[in-house]
């Protein structure tokens, strides 16, 4: 792994001088109960019901899930079906507001004095990585400190999707936030050192954090090449602390918990308010874009349409949850901003794959492979349906970051293959 592989893009971060605007409130919000790439939730209000802001509106006693909140003070409107882009369906809550703005008297600041009392209140707060891998974080601080000791925390800054500008104004509106969310997660899990990663295309993030921990010895600015896909968990382990993630491992196995910049400073924020997760920092832009292109705290469960309305959408002809690489295609504009959304890209350009010809050996796949992959064989495999031979090519490892298909000058859907073969090892 110690290649590393990557690519090098153009990263159209056309927004990061565009400082975070709040969002209007929608005429009516959507949230779906699949907000965390764990379990989905339960919704425990029902249609009639008065809501107010702050107000836990689904729960479920899954470990690998956090609770939801409504962004809004209203009526619950309807509870129905939802169609989630991965396929599968769960309940959301549709909510029309009031325009009263009312908190819950729910919300107050946490009582966080131990390890306990600290996951308690992370889960409390609805927290789900906000990077946009949605895992829930409260189960990053779960893990046995006699087992598996910690000795760094890594905070993700690298932000290396093209276009994504929404980490980057975090550091530069919420530098305090995010060296208090360090700290007390340095003191309450006993954590002592600390590496904050940012790409060396941050110059202006990168001098605010050094400056912001100039009197500190426990705390490191790390630099990094922009170089897709730095942002990645294990890559920016290895980038952070030159320990390698091995297949079947965590983090925590190599004595490191890695949390989203983004995710750390709403730690602070929570810690300080009791306001659980109800809004999201996201950036909007692309070709179809006119208008209002920037960085905007959004209530969760608002409809894109809502954003793209905004933004003067034009001749629309592909909508992304999060960036070009890594992406969710959009199928429907009336689906809402979730808590892992940190970026609405609407293209007027059809993004269709090239017609793909014959592979011709060349091995760029596997060269631009962050953990030394080899694409090429894994196709092979799963064509011939070669299960031990999918195993042995550590399939499991793949991240699904893309390079390989970007890399292919044949045009090879090799990322996609990858998904296939990992669905077949699944069944």
């Amino acid at each position: 792994m110690k290649n590393l592989g990557g690519v090098k893009l153009r990263h159209h971060k056309n927004t990061k001088d565009f400082a975070t605007q709040v969002f209007k409130t929608p005429e009516y919000i959507f949230i779906p109960m699949a907000q965390t790439m764990g379990a989905p939730c339960e919704p425990i209000v029902k249609k009639g019901d008065t809501v107010k802001i702050g107000q836990k509106i689904a729960d479920t006693k899954a470990f690998m899930s956090a609770p939801i909140h409504s962004p809004v003070s209203g009526e619950v409107a309807e509870i129905s079906d939802y169609l989630n882009t991965d396929g599968r369906h769960c309940p959301a809550v549709k909510i029309i507001p009031d325009g009263l703005d009312e908190k819950s008297p729910d919300i107050k600041p946490p009582v966080i004095t131990d390890r306990e009392s600290l996951i308690y209140a992370v889960r409390e707060s609805g927290l789900a990585g906000l990077g946009g891998a949605a895992f829930p974080t409260h189960i990053k601080f779960s893990y046995d400190p006699v087992k598996t000791p910690v000795d760094t925390l890594v905070i993700n800054g690298a932000e290396c999707e093209p276009f994504i500008t929404s980490d980057y104004r975090c550091f530069l509106e919420n530098s305090s936030d995010i060296i208090e969310g360090i700290l007390l997660v340095q003191k309450i899990l006993g954590i002592p050192f600390c590496k904050i990663c940012i790409e060396d295309n941050k110059p202006e993030a990168i001098a605010l954090m050094k400056k912001k921990i100039a009197d500190s010895n426990c705390i490191d600015v790390v630099t990094m090449p922009s170089l897709y896909p730095q942002g990645a968990e294990k890559v920016v382990i290895y980038k952070g602390t030159g320990r390698i993630v091995c297949e079947g491992q965590l983090p925590v196995n190599v004595g490191v918990v890695v949390l989203n910049v983004s995710t750390v400073a709403f730690i602070a924020q929570y810690a300080r308010t009791g306001i659980p997760l109800i809004k999201k920092r996201l950036t909007l832009d692309g070709t179809a874009i006119k208008r209002n292109a920037g960085n905007y705290l959004v209530p969760v469960g608002t409809p894109i349409k809502d954003l793209l309305d905004f933004g003067g959408a034009e001749n629309v002809k592909t909508v992304l949850y999060g960036g070009p690489m890594m992406g969710v295609s959009v199928y429907d504009t009336a689906q809402p901003v979730l808590k892992s959304t940190n970026a609405i890209l609407a293209f007027s350009e059809d993004i269709t794959a090239p017609v793909a010809t014959d592979c011709i050996r060349c091995g760029k796949c596997m060269r631009t492979c962050p953990l030394n992959l080899m694409p090429m064989q894994i196709e092979k495999a799963y064509k011939t349906k070669d299960i031990d031979g999918l195993k042995d090519l550590r399939l499991m490892l793949c991240m699904n970051c893309g390079c390989c298909s970007y890399a292919c000058p044949a045009h090879r859907p090799l990322a996609e293959y990858n998904q296939l073969a990992k669905a077949l090892l699944k069944r």
